[in-house]
């Protein structure tokens, strides 16, 4: 599972495929959770189902991804644009797409501008509302730890929420996983990140235009994002199954991957 990159104008936008050049399978794109990069995804890329080609790129400035904005005019359509200009530059058309936490938001703007090139939405601990006030300033606070400490001041900031109760307890490997990811990426990643997710839009609204499959997953144990955003979700989306897996939090695709795994291949061979 080596890293490819693909050069689009003056920008590089890396990625993991499970199965370059395959253009005779069904494609899937999942997007990584903040502040993470696309390795988050490996435990998926190891049990991708027959038939299916799985491609989860580094959003923009994190892992091998260039980040070419100033700080003045971020917005989460930028994700949503790198992933359309790599998937044209891939000959692929029509993908299932999704993501986690941030790469939900990412889904929901590309579903926003270009709905025609869905096959079904997967949207993982995730929540459609823009930020609250208070979410805001804490993401203010965010920003000025990234300035003081760097990735790794973020990792220790985030990491007793990021994981469930349960992993906590009974897997550290995956804690160790999780806070080298984070330190791996690079603070204009993360600062430019925040401000995507600080001024997103409220996508409440779109759920109703969803016409496609779409699976809703999140972990009992999400502190980050309650359930309940989950249940709102896919009670928005005309026919969208909730699945809700125990000892998991916000990234239960992780921390969980043999039942995240199993809600997303369902999800695929029903399609």
């Amino acid at each position: 599972m080596t890293r490819q990159y693909t050069h689009i104008g003056s920008r590089t936008i890396a990625y993991l495929d499970s199965a370059p050049g395959h253009h005779d399978l069904r494609t899937l794109v999942l997007l990584h959770a903040f502040p993470i990069g696309a390795n988050l995804w490996e435990p998926q890329i190891k049990s991708i189902p027959k038939g299916w080609r799985l491609i989860t790129p580094d959003l923009r400035g994190f892992g091998g991804s260039t980040e070419l904005d100033s700080l003045s005019a971020l917005s989460m359509a930028d994700y949503a644009e790198d992933v359309v200009d790599l998937l044209q530059d891939l000959g692929v058309t029509r993908a299932v797409i999704g993501g986690c936490s941030m790469g939900g938001y990412a889904s929901l703007a590309l579903y926003q501008s270009r709905p025609e090139i869905f096959d079904g939405l997967v949207l993982a601990n995730t929540r459609a509302g823009a930020d609250s006030p208070e979410s805001r300033a804490n993401r203010r606070n965010m920003l000025a730890l990234v300035d003081r400490e760097g990735p790794s001041g973020v990792a220790r900031e985030m990491m007793p929420k990021l994981l469930g109760k349960t992993t906590h307890e009974t897997k550290p490997d995956a804690e160790a996983t999780v806070r080298r990811l984070i330190k791996q990426q690079s603070p204009i990643a993360i600062r430019s990140a925040i401000h995507r997710m600080m001024h997103r839009p409220d996508s409440t609204a779109l759920l109703a235009q969803v016409s496609v499959p779409a699976l809703v997953v999140t972990g009992a144990e999400d502190e980050m994002i309650p359930v309940e955003e989950s249940r709102r979700i896919a009670g928005g989306i005309t026919g969208a199954k909730l699945v809700i897996i125990p000892g998991a939090g916000h990234l239960a695709n992780l921390e969980q991957p043999e039942a995240f795994n199993k809600a997303l291949n369902e999800f695929l061979a029903a399609l």
